[in-house]
């Protein structure tokens, strides 16, 4: 653990130059009395740090001196990996390793290149949170991913939508980020399942090799439990005018949408088009249309329209 402190404060140095004790120790998370015997320990192996007195001092490297130290440990490395499908590597706890394998990744640029990188880097943000609502924290999320990597059995407490939680041995396959979630690929019973990470309320770790393929495809391993969530739900098509402002939106939330031109239900020059729409369900079919509001309209079929009309009006009576 210190080897790697102090490998992240000469690297943290050698990127940004001068640097007070309480900003490296902040980085660090740790205290500045730990950083001035780290100090003084990278000065008795070699390491040409010097401090500078006063109000803008700090410490520093001598100019010109460089460091091949770029290795990459298997978090750091697994924090990038992370990061490059655009999930956020705090989510399962890799935020440490994450920044450590940053500043190895920029100090084994070139002087011009890492000047561009930190520059851009500056100027580019990608998080979870949105405006209003925080992204969710997932319990257990570093037992989890250890299990996966390392081949584990796990026994969870699980907790499905709308029904109580209860206890599952599953044998880990891998992780995957999507929507803004992270969800636990594994072998349930001889059959392959998904489990949110936020809906996992206890992790017991099995003194048990997992039992899973040596090799997987992650994205069609998910495409296909997808695809078969998808087949196992009530769905019910309908013909829904919207505006063309709104239309990509309508197909993101939908099953499926395709253009249709029948009689009454075409773009009409006014930026309103026509489509055939496949949703989950009524209840999927309700909220769609009340997220699109005045800018959408469900034709048909009558039922449908019938069914989202009357739970309209008992809404507005509620709030009457």
């Amino acid at each position: 653990m210190r080897a790697e402190r102090l490998l992240s404060l000469v690297l943290m140095l050698r990127n940004r130059g001068r640097m007070t004790a309480p900003a490296i120790a902040r980085e660090l998370e740790v205290s500045v009395r730990t950083v001035l015997r780290d100090v003084e320990a990278l000065s008795s192996a070699g390491i040409p740090v010097y401090a500078e007195r006063g109000p803008h001092g700090g410490f520093a490297l001598l100019p010109g001196f460089t460091t091949d130290l770029t290795g990459l440990t298997v978090d750091e490395a697994t924090a990038l990996l992370a990061a490059s499908t655009s999930a956020d590597p705090s989510a399962l706890g890799m935020a440490p390793a994450f920044a450590a394998a940053m500043r190895k990744v920029t100090d084994a640029l070139p002087e011009a290149g890492r000047t561009a990188a930190i520059r851009a880097s500056e100027r580019l943000l990608v998080t979870g949170s949105g405006w209003i609502t925080e992204a969710p924290v997932d319990p257990n999320p570093r037992r989890v991913q250890q299990a996966v990597f390392d081949g584990i059995r796990l026994r969870i407490r699980y907790r499905p939508r709308g029904r109580d939680s209860g206890w599952r041995t599953v044998d880990p396959i891998g992780l995957v980020s999507a929507a803004g979630r992270w969800y636990l690929v594994a072998v349930h019973r001889g059959e392959e399942r998904t489990y949110r990470l936020s809906r996992i309320g206890e992790v017991k770790v099995l003194d048990v090799p997992a039992e899973r393929p040596a090799a997987v495809d992650l994205a069609e391993i998910w495409n296909r439990t997808r695809a078969r969530f998808r087949a196992g739900m009530p769905t019910v098509s309908a013909t829904v005018r919207v505006r063309e402002s709104r239309r990509e939106e309508l197909a993101a939330v939908a099953i499926s949408l395709v253009e249709c031109h029948v009689d009454g239900c075409h773009t009409d020059g006014e930026g309103w088009c026509c489509a055939e729409v496949e949703f989950g369900g009524s209840s999927h079919a309700g909220a769609v249309m009340w997220q699109l509001g005045d800018d959408a309209e469900l034709l048909s079929p009558p039922e449908l329209r019938d069914e989202i009309r009357t739970k309209a009006l008992r809404l507005s009576a509620r709030h009457g």
